[in-house]
């Protein structure tokens, strides 16, 4: 997640359902429960922690028994001290007192809220990067200093680590061809850290690390499910039993699901858009925009999806009215740059969502050599009487404009080389016309013809063509 490109958009919930949602998860709650629960007698040691004698009291306050109780109780304490629930009085003597976060959990406002809780979750992100305390201990000297090398665990690597499996977890949510909602399997989120995108079959080495990876995964997800970031289900128990061992009953080695299966919650969304934003990387989210300009709306929605940037155009539409938005989206439309094409696209896609009423507005630019194209488009498409008929001119300028566009939306994708197919087959001699098309992209749309349509002949004139359109434009 160190590239500076912009994330896709990511589609939060309300605040104030968030942070219901933070309010609810265990390892919050039971901080809460314990800071109410501290008093003038609690006592805690040097880093912070309960004093031993009083985690089982801590544990009954929280309703846990079992063997893991004491250690459960002494999380959600530490969760309780980071996140500012309660506060050390006197370090020496060990005493505490409410925090002033405590209050803002009742009294404060959903964002308030949300803000203790992703305080509460970098504790937690921070745990899940940590060995098991057993193993800590085993590792400790006489001086009370851990010996990392006897652990052969590097704590920057594997917080580093964590942070980039993290990150491909939101990517795959927020993005338009992930799985969205649906759980990730926990193999494929271990590959995407492991495996070379340009590797083909994985070696043996490379599953082994997989392999480990995902154990690795097993623990931290377990680890970070009580604070709401995932919702997880674990690595099946019997995939971990000694190879020598008999299974408890029969396995299924197609289902995936006994590997593991992790999605974000929509908390979670929240929370680690706030680590990346954070960390200095462009996290948008849908709905950012809707207070500002048609030009940071139409530049914006650019990099998006089509099912975001719709998204994100119909709440900049709702607080507008629909004459004055389309004026706005006409004027943000034009220009030169290598931009301009797409931000047409996108205003075009955004007129789709105006009713009649902002006719007037695309009348008014019929003669615009830039916008007049698609504001016939849009007459047309709408039934509109008295439309001019385009020139030739126009309707090439308009088809370099599209091509444009598509290529700085989509890349080489199928859709643009059936449109590419369809313009050559459509319309005989394009390409001894094309090239003469004073457009800026013209050379460059001519060049991606070549590259896309299948057909030999086809391509190498689409190629003469923007050779043709390079040396006319002086390039």
């Amino acid at each position: 997640m160190s590239d500076s490109s912009p994330l896709p958009p990511v589609r939060l919930h309300p605040e104030a359902e968030l942070a219901r949602a933070a309010l609810s998860t265990p390892l919050l709650s039971h901080a809460v429960r314990l800071a109410r629960w501290a008093g003038p007698a609690t006592r805690v040691d040097a880093g912070g922690g309960l004093v031993e004698e009083q985690l089982p009291d801590a544990a009954g306050t929280l309703g846990l028994s079992g063997d893991d109780a004491a250690a459960y109780a002494a999380e959600a304490w530490r969760v309780a001290v980071d996140a500012g629930l309660v506060e050390i009085t006197d370090e020496e003597a060990g005493t505490v007192r409410a925090g002033e976060e405590l209050a803002l959990l009742t009294g404060g406002s959903p964002h308030d809220v949300l803000t203790v809780w992703l305080s509460a979750l970098e504790t937690v992100v921070a745990d899940a990067s940590v060995p098991d305390l057993d193993g800590l201990m085993d590792a400790m000297d006489e001086g009370g200093e851990i010996d990392f090398a006897s652990l052969d665990w590097d704590p920057e690597a594997e917080a580093e680590f964590l942070d980039g499996v993290l990150g491909n977890l939101y990517l795959l949510t927020v993005s338009e061809d992930g799985p969205g909602q649906a759980p990730v399997p926990l193999p494929a989120l271990a590959a995407s850290m492991i495996v070379p995108s340009d590797m083909g079959e994985p070696t043996n080495d490379v599953l082994e690390q997989v392999s480990d990876a995902m154990m690795r995964l097993d623990d931290q997800f377990r680890t970070l499910e009580p604070i709401g970031l995932v919702e997880y289900r674990p690595v099946d128990e019997d995939l971990m039993a000694d190879a020598d061992e008999e299974p408890a009953a029969p396995v299924d080695d197609t289902d995936v699901s006994r590997y593991g299966l992790v999605r974000l919650t929509p908390l979670g969304a929240y929370g680690l858009r706030a680590r990346l934003l954070e960390a200095g990387i462009d996290a948008p989210a849908v709905g950012e925009l809707a207070d500002k300009g048609a030009d940071a709306l139409l530049d914006g929605t650019a990099r998006f999806g089509q099912s975001a940037a719709q998204a994100e155009t119909e709440q900049w539409l709702g607080r507008r009215e629909p004459l004055a938005a389309a004026r706005d989206l006409l004027a943000a439309a034009r220009g030169a740059d290598a931009g301009a094409p797409l931000r047409r696209l996108r205003c075009q896609q955004a007129l789709s969502l105006v009713g009649a009423e902002a006719e007037p507005a695309l009348r008014e630019v019929l003669d615009d050599p830039e916008l007049g194209g698609l504001a016939r488009v849009w007459l047309s498409e709408r039934g509109a009487s008295e439309v001019p008929a385009p020139s030739q001119d126009l309707v090439f300028w308009l088809t370099v404009d599209t091509v444009a566009a598509q290529l700085a939306a989509e890349g080489n994708s199928d859709e643009l080389q059936a449109l590419v197919e369809g313009l050559a087959e459509q319309h005989s001699g394009f390409f001894a016309a094309a090239w003469r098309v004073d457009h800026p992209a013209t050379a460059d749309v001519l060049e991606a013809m070549g590259r896309l349509h299948p057909d030999k002949k086809v391509a190498k004139e689409a190629r003469k063509a923007a050779f043709k359109a390079r040396s006319q434009q002086g390039g």
